[in-house]
């Protein structure tokens, strides 16, 4: 399969193409072509800019993660433009040029996330639940809603509405991990909120699935099946590492760390796969004990 792919050397991008390189062609949009080159495998082609492909249509399939990390900053004004630009422009760039070929890919990936529901307690979310309107659904539902302006009738769409992913290297695992590694670990807040979670094996073992099952298609959860709080989120991860989980992390400390962004770790969502799991994706990390415990075995 020729696949063309944005977010190339983001997490999620890079574990999907280390993976599959050997079975599949990647060519990986960049704007650091020389810095893509020394991340990624020798095999993968590096294209700058979109235009400097002529016809979109020599791929089988696009797959879309582009976008600026949505937790690493605060929400400035200007932050959550460039959190906002960087998704929409990008998707919508893709969307016009697959629609102006005339032999289009059968299948575009576009990213999303679980942010798309905003704050749900601990009400189960499947992918039909109405949402709770804040920043991170604004950001999703137009990111959504450019994906959507495809032409259905030639390329089918499936939009990942992505959790919390779990590796042992990058991603919010490693700084979740780091007060731990230092004894100081403990629950967030009350506790109470639930962190909806994926190993990144699943994440793009699930991706390839809704590659190559052509029944698929429409929004899907990628979150594992069993979402957790975070206090039981915080004792399994201490139990993982061999350290304890003594302290609690004050709502007010995250607030004034990390301002309005906070709200995503201390409110949290209960997502669940329900679509995943209805088109015969199998897990391989159901639980987190057994995901934790793969990364730290490593």
């Amino acid at each position: 399969m020729k696949i063309f792919l944005t977010g190339g050397t983001g997490l999620i991008g890079k574990h999907f193409i280390d993976t599959y390189h050997s079975e599949h062609h990647f060519t990986v949009l960049s704007r650091s072509p020389e810095i893509a080159k020394k991340q990624l495998s020798s095999s993968v082609s590096i294209v700058n800019q979109l235009n400097d492909i002529d016809d979109i249509g020599e791929f089988d399939a696009v797959i879309n993660l582009a976008g600026e990390p949505i937790a690493d900053k605060r929400w400035t004004k200007k932050q959550k433009r460039t959190i906002c630009e960087s998704r929409w422009d990008t998707t919508s760039a893709l969307v016009d040029k697959i629609n102006q070929s005339a032999n289009p890919p059968s299948v575009f990936l576009s990213g999303s996330a679980i942010g798309y529901y905003g704050r749900q307690g601990d009400a189960e979310v499947v992918e039909t639940t109405t949402p709770h309107k804040e920043f991170t659904h604004d950001v999703c539902v137009k990111w959504e809603a450019i994906a959507n302006t495809i032409d259905s009738s030639k390329t089918r769409l499936c939009i990942l509405r992505t959790g919390v992913v779990l590796a042992s290297e990058g991603g919010a695992l490693d700084k979740m991990a780091l007060p731990f590694k230092l004894g100081l670990g403990g629950k967030i807040g009350s506790g109470k909120q639930y962190l909806s979670w994926i190993h990144i094996d699943d994440m793009v073992q699930a991706m390839m699935h809704l590659l190559t099952h052509n029944d698929t298609q429409g929004n899907f959860n990628f979150t594992a099946p069993h979402p957790v709080t975070n206090s039981e989120f915080s004792s399994t991860l201490a139990r993982a590492l061999k350290r304890p989980c003594l302290f609690t992390v004050p709502r007010i400390t995250m607030k004034l760390a990390m301002g309005e962004s906070a709200d995503m770790i201390l409110e949290g969502q209960k997502v669940v796969p329900q679509r995943l799991l209805a088109s015969g994706y199998q897990f391989s990390y159901p639980n987190l004990d057994g995901a934790l415990g793969a990364i730290y075995s490593q």
